[in-house]
């Protein structure tokens, strides 16, 4: 055990600890992802259009491209990312516009946060997050360098107007979940800055009374709600109890070590959104108790090395960033888990990196691509990688 221990501590205190846990965990949960669009699709995928790899292929597509453009966010000089951020705010904002206007948006499931491109559908909403937090990390710097320079200033004051915009725009669309992970990001990254905990408190409060309001004002979230009491109840379970049920009877039906890859029985018309919203339930179908747990740990991995490199960069705004990437991450993860679990209703969240979706799949690698940039800044992990070239 003090052995074990010893590595373990030799690994972490390497420049390249951080690097190497994001670019694995990363690779692995993309590799899995893949294969359980490919089992969680096929039969949606037949049902649709004959062919049972055409969801699959997408996801490849959105990989593909996903995988190229963090190659290049990770690579560029920080300064274009820097120059990224001065237009975060005006770029989102722009995003969120576009599927709330007549003519331009599509509605799928509810929500007006699609925009059609051919074959596919963007969701804006999604490249939003990460605009939002460029726009929160670069406020909070300019919070920073104002009370170096003894000028007034508040955190709260420089984020909210742009914050406030997104969220609003986001409801317009009537996507409640997405709001809910904006809010969670803005709320996160005001604590870190050093917000005095009463106003996070009040925050978090008109956040949670702002989200029940909403789900008040429309009879078909209120269903979702009583669904998560009871979801097998007679009287909901036809309507919004359907997929909770039926996410619970994948999970409970896998056992310990599942009953093999490609042989759920939830995934055929029983459980909807199978491929995208309710996959970790069909991982636990298939891949069982332990499928789950590693899904878990590799989450774990990641998030544990993102908010490491954003302790140890020196740059405030890139510390901000990171913090808020790791916070987008863990809400979107949590949210999406308890959704499948029963704990809290159906809003419609997708797992990272897993779930079936371009928009979601490009969004969080351009997330990770901006933390190996800012870890790639440090002086040792720079050294210790053109040391690595050297040698080969």
């Amino acid at each position: 055990m003090r052995a074990q221990t010893e590595v373990y501590a030799n690994f972490l205190s390497k420049p390249t600890a951080s690097y190497l846990m994001i670019l694995t965990t990363v690779g692995a949960l993309s590799g899995l992802g893949l294969l359980m669009v490919l089992s969680a699709s096929s039969v949606t995928a037949f049902e649709q259009s004959g062919n049972s790899y055409s969801i699959f292929l997408k996801q490849l597509l959105f990989l593909v491209i996903a995988l190229a453009l963090a190659y290049v966010g990770a690579k560029m000089k920080f300064e274009l990312w820097d120059k990224l951020a001065r237009y975060a705010l005006i770029g989102g904002l722009i995003a969120l516009v576009l599927p709330v206007i007549p003519g331009v948006g599509q509605s799928i499931n509810g929500n007006q946060n699609w925009i059609p491109l051919g074959p596919f559908t963007l969701q804006p909403s999604e490249f939003a997050k990460l605009a939002l937090i460029l726009y929160c990390a670069r406020q909070l710097r300019r919070h920073e360098d104002r009370l170096a320079k003894s000028i007034s200033s508040h955190a709260l004051g420089l984020v909210a107007p742009g914050a406030i915009g997104f969220v609003a725009l986001i409801l317009a669309g009537r996507d409640l979940g997405t709001a809910i992970i904006v809010g969670g990001i803005v709320i996160g990254l005001l604590f870190i800055s050093g917000v005095p905990f009463r106003y996070v408190i009040s925050l978090f409060g008109l956040g949670l009374a702002g989200a029940l309001a909403l789900a008040i004002s429309q009879p078909s979230r209120m269903h979702r709600f009583r669904a998560v009491l009871n979801p097998f109840d007679p009287a909901i379970y036809k309507f919004a109890g359907w997929q909770p049920a039926h996410s619970l009877m994948s999970l409970a039906s896998g056992g310990v070590l599942g009953v093999g890859i490609g042989a759920s029985k939830q995934k055929w018309a029983n459980l909807s959104e199978a491929h995208t919203d309710f996959i970790f339930s069909v991982i636990g179908e298939e891949m069982g108790l332990l499928g789950t747990l590693v899904v878990l740990i590799l989450y774990g991995v990641l998030l544990f090395a993102i908010f490491r490199v954003a302790i140890q960069t020196k740059d405030s705004f890139s510390k901000y960033a990171v913090t808020g990437i790791g916070c987008w991450l863990i809400l979107q993860i949590l949210v999406n888990l308890l959704t499948d679990v029963g704990i809290i209703p159906v809003i419609g969240v997708t797992l990272p990196f897993i779930s079936y979706g371009g928009s979601s799949l490009v969004a969080n690698f351009l997330g990770i691509a901006f933390v190996l940039n800012v870890a790639r800044q440090e002086n040792e992990l720079r050294a210790s990688l053109a040391a690595k070239r050297a040698a080969k």
